[in-house]
């Protein structure tokens, strides 16, 4: 770093401003001419730059609460709730509590600023104190340390910054639209392609009822209500299976639970099987697992669907992804999905599920094909989640050499083009 640079304080070379709130129940106080924000719009945001508001206070609203109007240009930071949110208001702005701004004077660069406070979020939340929820208090905000280069220093490093960022964040876009391909033409191979239509291939259309075991119970749901109590609940025994074992459509143990012996004679009939379809129809509905071969002793939960399928009929794996991806299933299921607050399936549903079956021969080709067009499609999935990945770290690394003073254009430049190349 030059001997130019300069260490200030934060309270050196910007003003700390804290923002308000007027009684919400003074209509008089809001729907005026001043723009007002909140945490909440400040996140997950495309650009930097903010100059409209959810909400807007009148003059009589600002007189009547700590919030102020901070002149354009200013670096707003949400200081709660979460720390960390920043956007520079294109035109006077006032915010909640929830928030302060920081505003510039001649000695320190807007987006000088913008983009150190956005290279330390991180240490901006452990500035943070608070045990509901972390803020980073004024004292402290003011309190922190940022290089000040020449204020020409400061543009031409914003200037870098800016074009190598615009470059960045294009390349972001793409890479998450080649993801959503990948996706979408899983998607599109599979029902087309794979499944393809059923009638002009001669399969039979069944009802899952129809491909379970001719035995009672062999479509069911856990035990309800006080039949298994939490409290029951051991720390080694019968394991008992829920909704984590299934969320990510294939079995994976997730949060263990277990019953005793005596409590798993008094629930066998909710015993799980090697290959038996598992089916989520409660809080993230509609994801589905394949029980494995190896499975100890176990039951399932009141939140999932357990079917034991004849195998002379049906095969599991072909079950799987019939549910997961056939058009019929999907919009069945959609159509059919209950409940006020959050959707949820019953076994009834699951029951009159309609299935365009094929023959076992037929039915080991499918799943075959799904798997292998599966692994393909993960194998995207990972390139595409490395290189996005790659390209955030690239932005920190700019930063770090932008406070650093290490940042030149033209190693920029090489870098950038081969991150996105």
């Amino acid at each position: 770093m030059s001997d130019r640079w300069e260490w200030k304080f934060i309270e050196d070379v910007a003003q700390v401003v804290n923002g308000g709130t007027p009684k919400t129940k003074v209509p008089e106080f809001w729907d005026g001419e001043n723009l007002w924000i909140t945490p909440a719009e400040m996140g997950n945001r495309e650009t930097p730059y903010l100059g409209e508001s959810r909400r807007t206070l009148s003059s009589q609203g600002l007189d009547n609460c700590s919030a102020s109007l901070v002149p354009e240009k200013s670096v707003i930071l949400s200081t709660r709730a979460p720390i960390g949110h920043l956007v520079i208001n294109t035109v006077p702005m006032a915010f909640n509590q929830g928030c302060r701004a920081l505003v510039t004077g001649d000695r320190l660069n807007y987006k000088f600023l913008y983009y150190f406070l956005f290279k330390n979020v991180d240490t901006l939340n452990d500035l943070g104190t608070g045990t509901t929820f972390k803020e980073l208090a004024a004292g402290k905000l003011k309190k922190l340390r940022i290089p000040v280069p020449p204020l020409a220093e400061q543009k031409r490093i914003v200037a870098i910054l800016d074009e190598s960022f615009a470059g960045i964040d294009a390349a972001i876009v793409n890479t998450e639209k080649n993801l959503a391909n990948a996706r979408e033409l899983f998607e599109i191979c599979t029902s087309e392609v794979i499944f393809g239509d059923p009638e002009k291939r001669g399969w039979q259309r069944k009802h899952v009822f129809e491909l379970a075991l001719p035995e009672k119970g062999a479509i069911r749901t856990g035990p309800f209500g006080s039949q298994l109590r939490h409290g029951e609940f051991v720390e080694s025994g019968v394991a008992v299976l829920g909704i984590d074992n299934a969320v990510n459509n294939k079995f994976m143990w997730g949060k263990k639970r277990y019953i005793s012996e005596e409590k798993y004679q008094q629930l066998k009939r909710y015993t799980v099987r090697p290959g038996d379809v598992l089916i989520t129809i409660m809080g993230t509905c509609g994801r589905c697992a394949i029980v494995p071969e190896d499975i100890p002793a176990a039951i399932n939960t009141k939140h999932l669907c357990c079917i034991s399928l004849d195998r002379g009929l049906c095969l599991p794996e072909f079950l799987h992804a019939y549910f997961l991806y056939h058009p019929v299933a999907r919009r069945f299921l959609e159509s059919r999905a209950k409940g006020s607050i959050m959707a949820g399936l019953n076994m009834g549903i699951i029951k009159d599920l309609p299935v365009w079956l094929p023959s076992l021969e037929e039915q080991k080709e499918i799943v075959e094909r799904v798997g292998e067009l599966g692994e393909e499609t993960l194998r995207l999935r990972s390139v595409y989640e490395q290189k996005k990945l790659a390209l955030l770290e690239l932005k920190q690394s700019f930063l770090q050499k932008a406070f650093s003073g290490e940042l030149a254009a033209e190693n920029s430049e090489k870098e950038l083009d081969g991150a996105v190349a």
